[in-house]
């Protein structure tokens, strides 16, 4: 497109280079977040080599010292000797003229060359004596140019007899090497006070500390991955048997009660598998424990619920004789008819209820899946339920923007939820409108029963999917549930792969949401419908704007 930039192949290159540095980064980040053993090596290793660098430091500046001080040692003695002799030497002329003195000069230099050892050497006149034409002339070696300072020239002028020294560099065809130079007088009869010079090279010394450091540093390499090897091994040797401890505690946590953790020698490892073990054999043997006592628990309710049956079909049967002829007995009588009909009616969806808990509890529920709509679905039961609304003085909306409304599900189960929601939201709606809707997107379907009455606490909605639990026991309760119906509404809902959520607030009213995967074995991320809903508060909802595709299906008091 005109006007864009293009990348240059070098700022690409530039990209791609960083990327990969910052993967690299990353993999070494979520190295050092897993791996137990790559930061133990990866410390040791750093922790052992602060400690080299620091001995390693400690150890070359002493030898560096040593070094150089041993060499100004030999060097201050040797031009000691050096500026002795060479004393001697003109102590021991009787040279007056200028030639005379000038051979006895060149005499002086050649011997402090031969007792020094060193080929760089100066003679200075020292300024400031009266000027004598006799006086031989300086002299210096050629590389000796430049190396003579004047803070060093003066410190010898100052004070006689003694020897001054001075760190210089030393040029050679290779470079400066590091070196000294030292300094003293010389009193020449007939010529005055002249100044000696003699520079001595460290090089050797140099040497010798450049090999120890290379040595030094090809040493510590060599112990740091020594180390590293070693810590590597014993990491190994001893997390090994804690991943065994927690590839055994997945087994274990998996279900497969039987795994153990293989014991060998007796150390503290030992101890642990052992220790592990034996964890482990109490916990299969609680879990077994536990399995029978459910496994009796769920065949007793089971029986129990089988065995009731019968005498319940008898009794029902007997209780509808009663009731059809409940106007012909007299009032007390006829009452007690009527509650015997209703328990007997509560008592046989209590039953049903069980009966379906148990399944559930035994893992033997089985699905019967078929596309269904769930506005029409919900259109169903809210016409079913509708004279029980009229009855309470709620009015019962349904609200279906329109989507993907088919879905996978057991028509019967679902049918029973949203059954179970209109209940509690008739039996706690203080007779103020219920709203049904009906969402979904291309993953999901959702179905929330908003209600605007009592509401609940949050420790309330917590156990608002527990067996037998009621918000308020000492609520009477009019339309005759077991107890039962959202403990088998939320595993209906997880049956599915879907969810069943609650939000409440105590005057506000509550909301229960239904969210089932379009297409059964699909992971629902989300939900259509929101929660906390759209409107949470207690003025009541507005009127609802239902589209004309699904107007057919709202269902009003009239």
């Amino acid at each position: 497109m005109a006007g864009e930039p293009t990348p240059t192949p070098a700022g690409t290159a530039g990209r791609g280079i960083r990327g990969r540095i910052v993967a690299a980064r990353e993999r070494v980040a979520a190295l050092w977040r897993r791996s137990l053993q790559f930061r133990t090596v990866v410390l040791t290793i750093s922790l052992s080599g602060l400690a080299i660098l620091v001995i390693g430091v400690y150890i070359t500046f002493s030898v560096a010292s040593n070094l150089f001080q041993s060499g100004l040692d030999r060097a201050l003695a040797e031009s000691a000797d050096a500026a002795e002799s060479a004393q001697n030497l003109v102590d021991a002329s009787d040279a007056s003229d200028q030639a005379a003195l000038q051979l006895v000069m060149d005499q002086v230099f050649n011997t402090v060359g031969t007792v020094s050892g060193s080929g760089t050497i100066a003679v200075f006149r020292e300024p400031g004596q009266p000027a004598n034409e006799n006086a031989p002339q300086d002299q210096l070696s050629r590389s000796m140019s430049g190396l003579v300072s004047d803070d060093l020239r003066a410190s010898v002028q100052a004070n006689p007899g003694e020897q001054y020294w001075q760190s210089v560099p030393l040029p050679t065809s290779d470079g400066d090497e590091p070196g000294v130079v030292v300094g003293t007088d010389l009193e020449v009869p007939s010529a005055g006070t002249y100044e000696l010079y003699i520079a001595y090279s460290f090089a050797d010394a140099d040497a010798t500390l450049a090999f120890m450091q290379a040595v030094g540093i090809a040493g510590a390499v060599a112990l740091l991955v020594l180390l590293g090897a070693i810590t590597l091994l014993v990491v190994r040797w001893v997390i090994e048997p804690v991943r065994t401890v927690a590839a055994t505690s997945r087994r274990l946590a998996a279900g497969d009660l039987g795994v153990r953790m293989p014991e060998k020698g007796e150390d503290e490892l030992a101890t642990l598998a052992a220790s592990f073990n034996g964890m482990a054999d109490t916990l299969q043997a609680r879990i077994r424990e536990l399995a029978e006592l459910s496994v009796m628990q769920q065949r007793f309710v089971s029986d129990v619920s089988h065995e009731l049956r019968t005498p319940l079909t008898t009794i029902r049967l007997a209780g509808d004789v009663l009731y059809g002829q409940r106007e012909e007995f007299e009032g007390p009588t006829s009452r007690t008819v009527e509650l015997l009909h209703t328990q007997t009616v509560r008592f046989e969806h209590l039953l049903a209820d069980l009966l379906e808990i148990s399944r559930y509890d035994a893992g033997s529920v089985e699905l019967a899946t078929e596309p269904t709509n769930l506005v029409h679905l919900a259109g169903d039961a809210i016409e079913s339920m509708h004279q029980l609304a009229s009855e309470r003085g709620s009015e019962l909306r349904l609200v279906a923007p329109g989507g993907h409304l088919e879905c996978d599900v057991d028509p019967r189960r679902v049918r029973r939820i949203v059954r179970n929601l209109l209940g509690n939201a008739i039996e706690h709606g203080e007779g103020r409108p219920i709203v049904v809707s009906v969402d979904s997107d291309a993953q999901a379907v959702a179905l929330s029963v908003r209600d605007y009455g009592l509401g609940m606490t949050e420790e309330e909605v917590e156990r608002v999917f527990d067996r037998f639990w009621r918000a308020d026991p000492s609520r009477m309760r009019t339309i005759g549930g077991t107890g039962l119906g959202l403990a088998i509404s939320l595993e209906d809902a997880v049956a599915h792969g879907g969810s069943l959520d609650v939000w409440s607030q105590p005057g506000i009213g509550s909301v229960f949401r239904l969210t089932l995967p379009r297409v059964a074995g699909v992971a629902v991320t989300g939900s259509p419908l929101p929660l906390p809903p759209a409107d949470p508060d207690a003025s009541g909802p507005a009127e609802p704007a239902v589209p004309a595709d699904t107007r057919s299906m709202e269902v009003r008091d009239a």
